[in-house]
C-alpha cells in the first residue's frame, strides 16, 4: 500500500512538472501580451506585468488581424470537415471492400506519407494556378483534404466494424450511404474525432503552404499576419505575442471541443495495437 501511494506521488509530480513545462509557454504569450515593451525587454524578467496594458491588441487591431483570424478558421474547418468526411469514406473503401487494385491503391497511400510537403509544393502550386484558385484559401484547404494519413488512420478504425453488422445492414435494405451514416461513422467517431484535432492543427500552423499559396493582405491566414507584424531592423514582441495569443484561442477551443473523441481514438489504437 505504501508502494502504490508512492508510486501515485511520484507520478503526480512528474505529471505536474510536465503540464507546467508544457503550459509555460503560453502562459508566457499571454501575459507578454499585457506587458509594456520595457517591461518585455528588461534584464530581469516579469514573471507577471505588474503595468498590465492593452496597448499592444489595440496596434494589433489597427491591422486587419480580425480578417487574418477569420481567414485562418475558415480555412482550417473546412480542411478539417472535408478532411474527415473523405477520409472516413476512403478508409471505410479500403477496409471493408474489396476491389481490384486495393491493396496497391494503400501501398502507394503508404508512401505518399512519406514524401515531405516541400517535394510536392510545386505541382500543387502550378496545380492552382490551372484551377485559378491560387490566392485564394481554397488553394490552402484542398491539398490538405487528400491527406494520406487521414485515410490510412480511418482505414485503421473501420478495420474494427464487425462484417456481420454490415450484412445485417444490407438485408434490411440500406444502401451503401445510409450503412456509412448509420452503421459505419458512430463506430469511427472516435477517430474521426483524433482526426479533426490533427486536421485541424496541421492546417492551422501549415506556415509554408500558406506563404507559398496565399499573396493578398485580404487573404493571409494569421500566422502570415503575424510573421510580416515583425520589423527589418527590430521587433515589436508584445505586439506579436498579441497576435499569438488571438491565434491560439481556436486550438485550444477545438482540443477541448473534441478531447473526448481524441483521449477515446488514443485509447482505442492502443487496445487495438
Amino acid at each position: 500500500m505504501k508502494q502504490s501511494k508512492g508510486y501515485r506521488a511520484f507520478a503526480f509530480v512528474i505529471l505536474f512538472l510536465l503540464a507546467v513545462f508544457f503550459i509555460f509557454p503560453l502562459y508566457w504569450i499571454i501575459t507578454g501580451s499585457f506587458k509594456t515593451a520595457a517591461a518585455i525587454n528588461a534584464q530581469q524578467p516579469q514573471w507577471f506585468p505588474l503595468e498590465p496594458t492593452l496597448m499592444n491588441y489595440t496596434k494589433l487591431f489597427s491591422q486587419p488581424a480580425f480578417q487574418w483570424l477569420a481567414n485562418t478558421v475558415i480555412m482550417a474547418v473546412g480542411a478539417m470537415v472535408l478532411t474527415c468526411l473523405t477520409a472516413a469514406l476512403a478508409g471505410y473503401a479500403l477496409a471493408k471492400k474489396r476491389f481490384y487494385g486495393r491493396k496497391i491503391l494503400f501501398s502507394l497511400l503508404v508512401c505518399a506519407m512519406a514524401l515531405p510537403k516541400q517535394v510536392i509544393v510545386i505541382p500543387l502550386l502550378q496545380e492552382m494556378n490551372f484551377l485559378h484558385l491560387h490566392d485564394t484559401l481554397w488553394a490552402v484547404i484542398l491539398p490538405t483534404v487528400g491527406w494520406p494519413f487521414g485515410v490510412f488512420l480511418m482505414k485503421q478504425f473501420s478495420e474494427t466494424i464487425p462484417t456481420e453488422m454490415l450484412e445485417a445492414a444490407r438485408v434490411d435494405g440500406a444502401g451503401e450511404l445510409r450503412t456509412f451514416f448509420s452503421v459505419v461513422f458512430p463506430m469511427i467517431k472516435p477517430g474521426v474525432g483524433a482526426l479533426a484535432i490533427f486536421t485541424f492543427v496541421n492546417s492551422w500552423n501549415d506556415y509554408f503552404l500558406q506563404l507559398i499559396m496565399l499573396n493578398s493582405r485580404t487573404q493571409w491566414t494569421i500566422s502570415l499576419g503575424i510573421a510580416r507584424l515583425q520589423g527589418e531592423m527590430a521587433s515589436d514582441f508584445g505586439l506579436i505575442m498579441a497576435g499569438a495569443a488571438l491565434a491560439a484561442i481556436p486550438i485550444v477551443a477545438i482540443f477541448i471541443a473534441f478531447q473526448k473523441y481524441f483521449t477515446q481514438g488514443i485509447a482505442m489504437g492502443a487496445v487495438k495495437g
